[in-house]
């Protein structure tokens, strides 16, 4: 029975051990079988508390992400706003017409610069690129005086006419061939007809008409297009 006795001692002796171990390391059985491995419960749910790469590309991300928070927004820059964008101009009648343009130089009237007549129109007021722009048109379609209003050209008056515009074709002011070229050149389009005009076109009348408050924030706009 001395065997006995010793084995059971070996086991207490053994037992005592164990228990001391796990309040000094607080490890469990299972942790001692199985091996530590860097890791502690919290909710029932395993949280590495070892660093790791994983944990180091998180952080890279917050930190890139609060440095573009950060970061002074750049507004991009919006287009400025066109005439046609801010008028309403679904109330008048339209027509198609074939839309051309011309100067007051040699090119378009024959007439140069030491002329008497030079730049001036049928109507009797001079060219003009403006807000109301001076166009010429078929005088049995368009009489002198009709507003119509042009996309990507703005209001044109009606001051002139011309040996080949006749029909449903207008011609449209520009200061320079450069600008006719750059600018319009030949196409088609559609024009609303604003006003219909009564035959006459005073330099007073248009001086008004480009004078319009409401419409000084495009002068510049139109001048330079």
């Amino acid at each position: 029975m001395l065997w006995l006795k010793r084995f059971c001692m070996s086991i207490l002796f053994l037992a005592a051990c164990y228990s001391t171990f796990v309040v000094a390391t607080n490890m469990s059985l299972e942790e001692m079988i199985t091996g530590f491995d860097h890791t502690e419960v919290v909710n029932e749910h395993k949280v590495d508390i070892q660093p790791s790469k994983t944990l180091q590309l998180v952080d890279n991300q917050v930190k890139t992400k609060t440095k573009k928070q950060s970061a002074p927004s750049i507004a991009q820059p919006e287009s400025p706003a066109r005439l046609e964008d801010v008028i309403n101009l679904t109330s008048y009648p339209t027509h198609t017409v074939m839309a051309t343009g011309y100067t007051a130089g040699v090119e378009s009237t024959g007439k140069t610069p030491d002329h008497p007549a030079y730049g001036i129109t049928y109507s009797g007021v001079q060219v003009t690129r403006d807000l109301y722009s001076t166009i010429a048109a078929d005088l049995s379609i368009f009489p002198i005086g009709t507003i119509l209003f042009i996309p990507d050209y703005g209001y044109g008056v009606v001051a002139d006419k011309g040996g080949a515009i006749k029909g449903d074709k207008i011609d449209l002011y520009y200061p320079t061939v450069p600008d006719v070229y750059k600018n319009w050149g030949k196409k088609e389009t559609t024009v609303y007809v604003i006003k219909k005009g009564d035959g006459t076109l005073t330099e007073e009348v248009l001086s008004q008409l480009n004078e319009t408050e409401a419409l000084q924030v495009f002068r510049d706009q139109i001048k330079e297009s």
